[in-house]
Order: structure tokens, then C-alpha cells, then sequence
């Protein structure tokens, strides 16, 4: 906004770019995500993390060096490029990476430590922006980002990956695709069919009434999350005229109620209660949070509904535990990429439903008087979501 609209408070052009900006990305992450997880499993994490760690670095390096105009549109076009490839990558590899070295005993309490491992660092990052000026911050997160994939190349091990194992995949359409010869496991199915993400996509869905399941929940989930996250700032700029100050000391709060949540709470609730009871609370208290942010009559509303992140993280990294244990151990890469690519197709559908949406309640042609009605719709989205994981009958775990 103080690129495209200096000084004003609402600017549809910013909504309506965000809106494309996460459309695109979907699309391309939808294709690529069932890609790398599959290469993941083959070659290994390390070698697939390689290249989303060291893309990310261009867009921050572009703001880094200049924030005008121009230079924003630069930045805009290379976000779309790189992310298509990239978006979700590092979060996704980094799940298949556990699963690989974590029992299914202890996999939801693991998953729930590096979601909060994640978010302590979205606090300390956002603790750096608040104190920053924008040029600074821009410029810290570069050499943060580059730190980051020179830490990964030096002391980060790989999963380990046997070439010579016998590997069964999920999509097997009825004939073995390996093939054992002279005591040596060989392919008889190119690797071109191998790469079909979106014919891997749909085979994996059917293969378990579980996973189906978990994908609506995840989809209908993801619709939500994309949906605030294009829609909240953007409402909370024009309802109360928040400002980047504003904005820092509402992610600190959630942040930091995440990050202890998953930390501390998530690795006792989660064996006790089952992913599926944690999940069901965690989408209940999501439902919650964006009905209050809809309503919010007062600039205090806000940090209010954002302590109900201490509640309501608990729901991805259940999903992904649930979906983690009903594949194989050799198969997490592709399994934490198929689910990654429904969630891309949430990234499609959801600015085209609700960035129209905000645009609209947010200027002075609104059909009547409610700001955050497009806030209450993407609540209804994660309504939906709650009531599907209620349904959600997880089965007893394929044993490594």
C-alpha cells in the first residue's frame, strides 16, 4: 500500500494484486508440491530443500535494495515466479524430514514442536520488524534468509535414502511399478509417469477414506487461512487504521500464544486426546476467532481475538500427523506433498471468492454497512471444516 496508495487508508489495487498474487501461487504450488515431495523421497530432503532456500533470498533481496513503485513490481513479479515453485516447500520437506526420523508413537507431539518452533521465529521476526524501519527489515530478513541456506548446506543431514530398498508408492494402479532383478530393485515405470503430480494427487486422495477426509478438512481449512490472511489487514487498516506498529503487536501476541501452545500444550494434549479430538478443537476455536474479528467493535477486539491462537494452531499440524501415518515410511515426502497440494488449491480458490468480497464491503459502494462481512464468510469456511473433522474416523496407523 505505500507503494501503490501513499497516505490512504483503503486501496482496492493492493487487494485485488494480493488476491492474483495468491491465485497464481496456488496453481503453480498445486503442480509442483506432489513433484518435490516424490523427488524428495527419491533423492532425498536435503537435495530438493537446496533450491526453495536459495530462490527465496531474490524477492527479499529486490525490497532490500528499493521500495518504490518500480521496484515493487519487480518484487511482485518474482514473488509470483519463484513461489509457484517454491511456496510451501521448505515447511512441507521439513514435516516429510521428521517423519522420517520421528515413531509414529511420537510423530503429532513432534509436528506440534516444529509448528511452534516455526512460530517462535515468526516472533522474533516480527519482533525485529516492529523496532525496524521498513528499508532495515527488508535488509535483516536477506541476511537472515541467506544465513539460513548456508546453515542448511553445512549442517543439516540428510534423511537417509537406500536406493537398493524395495520402494512400494502409493499409486500403484493395480501393477507393480518396481521390479526386482537380480536382487536389485529397478523401475519399470519412467520417471515422466512418475512426476504426474496431479494424477498422484487424485490416486492418492482415493486411497483411504482417511486421507479423503483429512484433504476436505485441510482444503476447507487452508480456504480460511488464505482468506484472512489476503483480507484482515486490509479490514483492520480501513476499520481502525492500524499501521504497521499495529499490525507487529498483533502478530506478537498470536505469535507468541502459538508458539507456547505448541510447544508445551500440544505434546501433552496429543497423546491423551488423539489428533482427531485436537484437531475438531483447534477448527472450533479457528470458527471463533474469525467471527470476533468480523464483529470487532473496538481497536482492543483484535489482540483480544488473537489469543485464541493458543488454541486453534493445534489444527495443521494434527492434519499432517493424521495423513503422515497412514502411508508408508519411504512415502512421507509425497504424502506431505499431495496434501500440500490440496491446500494449493485453496490458495486458488480463495482470493477469487473473498479478495471481490473485501474490496467491496470495504468502499463506499458496500450493498450495506458491515466491514467485516467478508470476514464472517471465510469464518463460515472454517465452520465447515470443523463440522468435516468431526466426521474424520482415523484408522490404526500402517507400522514402519
Amino acid at each position: 500500500m505505500a507503494a501503490l496508495c501513499p497516505g490512504q487508508d483503503e486501496c482496492s489495487l493492493a487487494i485485488y494484486l494480493t488476491g492474483f498474487q495468491q491465485a497464481m501461487i496456488g496453481v503453480g504450488t498445486l503442480v509442483m508440491m506432489p513433484i518435490l515431495g516424490s523427488l524428495s523421497d527419491k533423492y532425498g530432503r536435503k537435495a530438493i530443500l537446496t533450491l526453495p532456500m536459495i530462490l527465496m533470498i531474490i524477492p527479499l533481496g529486490i525490497l532490500a535494495y528499493s521500495r518504490t513503485k518500480t521496484f515493487f513490481y519487480i518484487y511482485y513479479v518474482f514473488k509470483i515466479i519463484i513461489n509457484m515453485i517454491c511456496d510451501g516447500c521448505i515447511p512441507c520437506l521439513a514435516l516429510a524430514y521428521v517423519a522420517d526420523n520421528v515413531p509414529e508413537s511420537r510423530r503429532s507431539s513432534a509436528f506440534g514442536i516444529l509448528s511452534g518452533i516455526g512460530s517462535s521465529a515468526f516472533v522474533c521476526g516480527t519482533l525485529a520488524a516492529r523496532f525496524l524501519s521498513a528499508a532495515q527489515s527488508f535488509q535483516v530478513s536477506t541476511f537472515v534468509a541467506v544465513l539460513g541456506a548456508v546453515y542448511m548446506q553445512i549442517f543439516l543431514r540428510d534423511s537417509v535414502i537406500d536406493h537398493n530398498d524395495l520402494y512400494a508408492p502409493i499409486i500403484s494402479h493395480g501393477k507393480p511399478s518396481i521390479a526386482k532383478i537380480n536382487g536389485k530393485s529397478k523401475a519399470n515405470v519412467p520417471l515422466l509417469k512418475a512426476l504426474r503430480s496431479l494424477q498422484d494427487l487424485t490416486s492418492f486422495l482415493n486411497s483411504s477414506n482417511t486421507i479423503t477426509q483429512a484433504a476436505i478438512v485441510a482444503f476447507f481449512s487452508n480456504l480460511a487461512d488464505v482468506g484472512l490472511h489476503g483480507s484482515m489487514m486490509y479490514y483492520l487498516k480501513a476499520r481502525f487504521h492500524f499501521d504497521k506498529n499495529h499490525f507487529a503487536d498483533l502478530m506478537i501476541i498470536s505469535g507468541v500464544a502459538g508458539t507456547v501452545s505448541q510447544l508445551f500444550l500440544m505434546p501433552i494434549f496429543a497423546p491423551t486426546l488423539g489428533e482427531a479430538r485436537l484437531l475438531s478443537i483447534g477448527l472450533f476455536f479457528h470458527c471463533v476467532h474469525m467471527f470476533i474479528y468480523s464483529i470487532a467493535w473496538s481497536t482492543w477486539v483484535p489482540y483480544a481475538a488473537a489469543m485464541f491462537s493458543i488454541l486453534f494452531v493445534f489444527s495443521q499440524p494434527c492434519i499432517r500427523s493424521i495423513v503422515s501415518k497412514q502411508v508408508d515410511p519411504h512415502e512421507q515426502g509425497r504424502a506431505q506433498g499431495c496434501i500440500s497440494g490440496i491446500c494449493s488449491i485453496a490458495h486458488i480458490v480463495s482470493p477469487l471468492a473473498f479478495s471481490p468480497l473485501t474490496a467491496l464491503f470495504l468502499s463506499e459502494k458496500a450493498p450495506f454497512n458491515f466491514p467485516g462481512f467478508s470476514i464472517m464468510c471465510i469464518g463460515i469456511a472454517s465452520m465447515i471444516s470443523f463440522v468435516q473433522s468431526m466426521m474424520l474416523r482415523v484408522v490404526p496407523p500402517i507400522l514402519s
